[in-house]
């Protein structure tokens, strides 16, 4: 009996933030591990679920780094990165949409689909929906930078009671382009300030920020993180998490939270918990 009772405090604990934030779209971005092991598919499968039953709006970005390197490796193309960006030709290009446009896409749909949701997927080139340029073309290629959102496409989804699942490919004005590369952390916090999401939420392989003794910081504002930047705190690859954060928070998000999608149902834990269990930054 008292496991029964425990069991229905912990749904009245979360109540407080199902009422909150009914009706609020969170854009998650889905990467990492949660992306790649069988087990941890599904319990991000479920969350996602489990949010959309409560009345909340997922809307998924994702990347799909490592399967793009391991198909350019078979397919002996291989890979050049230039300050951690995938140098991006027309072959190249035309490998990180298969990737991402087709197989990890669909699969992420066809999972959210089979527990019960309606998923629906695209990518930026969909309805013109994302627009980007060069960043620089004679040194990166075909990496975008975003120039111009449609915002009513995704809203238009949500709408009809979809998920989006969102593949980060830019649209050039040329019909003809093969489009651009764009980083999936700036992806996703363009997209949630486009569509006035109240969260973002990313899913990264490390707990949150750390500070120098390796303890989580659970906290932060822009101020903190450019001290934190400064003294060589937040380094290597945090920073353009903590960018894409940030330009987050900048527009109209509320919070952008950086979780660690390693652990189970982390989504959850961090959304419905007075604790959470990653790094939240606001305003």
């Amino acid at each position: 009996m008292q496991k029964k009772i425990d069991q229905v405090k912990t749904l009245l604990d979360a109540l407080p933030y199902i009422k909150e934030y009914r009706n609020e779209i969170f854009v998650v971005k889905y990467g990492g591990s949660a992306q790649a092991n069988p087990e941890l598919k599904e319990k991000f499968a479920q969350d996602i679920l489990l949010m959309y039953l409560v009345g909340i709006k997922p809307v998924i970005v994702h990347g799909g780094g490592k399967k793009i390197s391991t198909l350019l490796e078979k397919l002996q193309l291989g890979s050049e990165f230039i300050d951690g960006l995938r140098v991006t030709d027309e072959s190249v290009m035309e490998i990180v949409e298969m990737v991402l446009s087709g197989s990890i896409n669909k699969e992420i749909t066809t999972l959210i689909n089979h527990h019960g949701a309606k998923a629906l997927g695209i990518s930026g080139k969909d309805a013109g929906f994302i627009k980007a340029k060069p960043i620089n073309a004679e040194k990166y290629g075909l990496v975008g930078k975003i120039t111009d959102i449609d915002a009513s496409v995704v809203l238009n989804l949500i709408a009809e009671k979809f998920i989006p699942v969102i593949a980060p490919i830019g649209a050039d004005d040329e019909a003809s382009h093969p489009g651009y590369n764009i980083n999936a952390d700036l992806a996703a916090s363009n997209i949630a300030a486009s569509i006035g999401a109240k969260k973002i939420i990313f899913m990264t392989d490390i707990p949150g920020v750390l500070d120098n003794n390796k303890k989580l910081l659970d906290t932060l504002t822009q101020e903190q993180i450019k001290i934190l930047k400064h003294d060589g705190t937040i380094h290597g690859g945090m920073i353009p998490k903590v960018d894409a954060c940030l330009e987050a928070v900048q527009g109209s998000v509320e919070k952008a939270h950086i979780i660690d999608g390693r652990v189970e149902h982390a989504l959850l834990l961090e959304i419905f918990t007075n604790d959470g269990v990653g790094t939240v930054i606001r305003k």
